[in-house]
């Protein structure tokens, strides 16, 4: 996939390892998603989903429990989901999505991580043409799947394509099939490590690598904040 696909992917494992960061993200997604329909997962498949990501971050039990338990209580936070777009260094452009109890705290943290790196942010909506939203799941691939047999199985749930890297199968759809695929998953039994939506560019640029590090700074920064959820960019 190439050496910027491959910086960018070590370092994201390096910053999301830090379980210090990644535990409140995930708390914070079911916490939303429990909110959003309610807190059982058999009928709510968002919260079901965020549970699943979880898990497959080894996110223990009763953190997941106490996520849930938030979103019911009479004193429960309310989060806003936010998306906001910008230009970063030497032209890269990032996409954020938020969830947030104090929409001005995150907007002034976001303007100010990108002014001090000579990027700025963009009308929300600008860089719509420039990335898809996709569904994507993300599972073990066992000796006794079939690709190809699988992708016909799975094309009246909404399935695209699926890719398969050193063993794990990535599974593409619309962001609009993300519900009918999940659930067609379920009912082949097949365990998703990890199931979300993501924004792939459409005309991804490469960089150098001394241009990447200097993205990653910024990139860095952005999802160190409590108040991100996701970031997405152009990077090929």
């Amino acid at each position: 996939m190439g050496r910027a696909f491959e910086y960018r992917r070590a370092a994201k494992e390096k910053r999301w390892d830090k379980m210090s960061k990644v535990f409140p993200k995930l708390a914070k997604a079911i916490t939303v998603a429990a909110k959003e329909g309610g807190i059982d997962p058999d009928v709510n498949a968002k919260l079901r989903t965020a549970i699943q990501n979880a898990k497959g971050q080894n996110m223990p039990k009763d953190n997941i429990d106490a996520a849930i338990k938030r979103a019911s209580g009479k004193d429960a936070e309310t989060f806003t989901e936010i998306l906001y777009e910008g230009k970063g260094p030497h032209g890269v452009l990032v996409v954020v999505e938020c969830a947030t109890d104090n929409p001005t705290r995150t907007i002034a943290n976001i303007k100010s991580y990108f002014n001090k790196a000579g990027g700025g942010l963009v009308p929300t909506g600008s860089l719509d043409f420039m990335f898809s939203r996709k569904a994507v799941f993300e599972f073990e691939l066992k000796d006794s799947m079939d690709v190809e047999e699988m992708e016909l199985e799975l094309i009246d749930a909404g399935l695209e394509e699926i890719e398969v890297n050193e063993g794990t199968a990535y599974a593409y759809a619309d962001y609009k099939d993300f519900g009918q695929l999940n659930q067609a998953f379920e009912e082949k039994g097949i365990s998703i490590i990890k199931a979300n939506l993501q924004r792939i560019p459409t005309s991804p640029l490469e960089f150098t690598d001394e241009q990447l590090e200097e993205i990653d700074k910024l990139i860095d920064k952005i999802e160190e904040d409590d108040d991100i959820q996701a970031v997405f960019t152009n990077i090929a």
